[in-house]
Formats: C-alpha cells, structure tokens, sequence
C-alpha cells in the first residue's frame, strides 16, 4: 500500500460520494443579511450619504503616497483578483479533481458561478455608470450615471467567488473551514489593495464584497441544473464511446508482420502474363517457317521459345505423313562463296 503523497494524486478507482450543499436555515439567513447590506450600499450611493464623503476623504489621502514602499508588491498582488488569470489557474485545478474523481459537477460549478456573477455584477456596474477616483469631475459628488464601470468593484467581487468556490468544493470539513478563510484573507487583500491603488472607492470593494458573498450563498439552488447538465454530458459521451467503438468493430484487422511492410486494405490482384503471340511465315510452301514474337505489357525481359512450325502436306507422289523443319535459328549457317562487296564497289581491273 502506498503511503507517499503521490499516491492522492492517482485516480480514485470508482467515483466518491460528495455530499451536495443545499440551502439551508443558516445559508438564506446569511444570503438575506447580504442582500440587505447590498442594498444599503447601493441605496447610500445613490443619496450621497456619508459613505460617499468618507470615499472623497480616502482618495483625497492617496494611500499610494503614504505608503510607496508598498506600490511594487501590491500591484502584483492584485492580480489574484483579475478574471483571466485566476478562473484559469482555478480551473485547471477543479479540472483534475474532475478527472480524478469520475464528475465533472466541479468545472459546472465554476461556469455557473462565473456566469452569474458576469451577469449580475456587469449589470450594476453598466447600469448605474459609476466613475472611478482617477476621473472623478467635481468633490462630494457620488460621479453616478456619468459612463463609468467601477461599482461595484470586479476584482474584489471576483476574488470572493473565485477563491471561494474552492471551499463550496470541498470535501470534507476541515478543508472547508481552511479554505473558507484562505478565500477571505485573499478577497479582503484584493478589495484593499484597489483603495490603496486609487482605482475603487471604497464603497465599491464593499458592495463588490456583498456582490460575490451572494453568488456563492445562492449556489445551492443551482445544484439541480448542474446535475442534469452532468447527466447530459456523460450520456453523450457514453453515446459517442459506443459509436466508436462500433466503426472499430467494422473495419478489418490485418496481421503485419514485424519489420515487414504495412499490407493494403484492398491488395491488388496480381495480372497475368500474356503469351506472346506466334506468326508463321511462308505456310504452305516449301520455305522454312520462321518463328516471330511480339512483345505484349507484362512480358518484358523474357524469351519466346522458338517453335517448329508443321510442314504442310507434302504434294509429290509417293510422299505421306508430315515432316518438320529446322528453325532458323537452330540450323548451321552457310558462309556464301565469293566476295561480299556489292558490285559497284570492286576495283576496275583492264588491258
């Protein structure tokens, strides 16, 4: 048996029992205590009441200032609060608990969540156009409906629901309560950070605080459509598992011999030589037949066999029977008596 820490990373060999969280008692005593401080904040806002003066007062102190030894460390650090990076780096760590542990509800999980709180936060944000410090046009003023994007705060509200979709996921106990406090020590950091940048009031980091507390206490009720959108989508890929396998069946399986070439699907029938066609020459008389081949595609480099061609009926009295005759190539050349130059071309010879 393993005891390593490599062994937690094998695949569990059957899917666990995760136990679902569902809305309870204490969660929507929760959520509704957050919407109605959610409320507040917008309601605040929107009356230029004292949160508006103490947010001119916190960006008219510049933090920045006062503190720059800090400006280097704090800008890296606000990155945990920026959407790309860290759904990636979150769902790449939810997508190998999917693979282990045979679900895929931990990336459904985090596509709800980001989906809501696009949608919920983007729409504040556009409809009530809030300015940010560094626009600000005139002091005391709640710079509403003035085209800005920054209330609530998309970082901070991201930070919550990021982080903290971590410890909805948890399995047990004492991970939640570790990385319950994780994702709040990192979403507090993150809203911080914004003031003392001068890119958020501060009313902004609280309503963003409020905004992703509500998506993560309102997950539960998403849980039946996470269910059912897994249960589609391993159905589907069961089906097309199936299907595959099905053509895999259909195609032939051919031996290959090892080190020798891969057979063709549909070898090709091998094509037969044509014989070479045989004239005679001069049948019926008394010459010698003469045996001729021509060449056909598929005989090159081959030598017809000289046949003897039949004597026809010999037609002098007393002759009967059949007789053959040498070929060409088989009788004893004669060498022709006497000069072999043409006549022209012998010497003149004269008295």
């Amino acid at each position: 048996m393993r005891t390593d820490i490599f062994a937690r990373l094998d695949r569990e060999p059957e899917p666990p029992k995760i136990e679902v969280p569902r809305m309870t008692r204490t969660r929507l005593a929760l959520f509704g205590g957050t919407l109605a401080f959610y409320l507040a904040i917008v309601v605040a806002v929107l009356l230029s009441t004292g949160l508006v003066t103490l947010d001119w007062k916190i960006m008219l102190f510049r933090p920045y200032q006062q503190w720059p030894e800090l400006h280097a460390f704090l800008d890296y650090y606000v990155v945990l609060g920026q959407r790309g990076p860290t759904a990636v780096m979150v769902a790449a760590w939810l997508g190998w608990r999917s693979w282990r542990q045979h679900t895929i509800r931990p990336l459904l999980t985090l596509g709800a969540a980001l989906l809501l709180l696009n949608a919920t936060v983007g729409a504040v944000k556009i409809g009530l156009g809030r300015l940010g410090p560094h626009y600000a046009t005139q002091i005391g003023s709640a710079e509403l409906f003035a085209g800005g994007d920054i209330f609530p705060s998309g970082h901070t509200a991201n930070a919550v629901v990021t982080w903290g979709i971590l410890a909805y996921l948890a399995t047990t106990p004492r991970a939640r309560r570790y990385l319950s406090a994780l994702s709040a020590v990192v979403a507090l950091g993150v809203g911080l950070t914004t003031v003392y940048l001068g890119t958020h009031w501060l009313s902004d980091v609280l309503l963003g605080w409020a905004a992703g507390l509500l998506i993560l206490l309102a997950l539960p009720w998403c849980e039946p459509p996470i269910a059912r959108a897994e249960a589609a989508i391993l159905s589907l890929r069961d089906r097309l598992r199936e299907q595959l396998r099905a053509r895999r069946r259909l195609v032939p399986s051919l031996p290959v011999a090892t080190g020798g070439p891969r057979p063709a699907l549909f070898p090709q029938q091998p094509v037969a030589a044509e014989e070479p066609v045989r004239e005679t020459v001069g049948a019926g008389s008394g010459r010698t037949a003469s045996v001729r081949t021509e060449s056909r595609p598929g005989s090159e480099g081959r030598l017809a066999a000289p046949l003897t061609a039949p004597r026809a009926h010999s037609t002098h009295a007393g002759h009967t029977g059949h007789s053959t005759h040498a070929v060409r190539s088989e009788r004893t050349p004669v060498t022709p008596a006497g000069s072999r130059r043409p006549p022209h071309s012998r010497p003149l010879t004269g008295g």
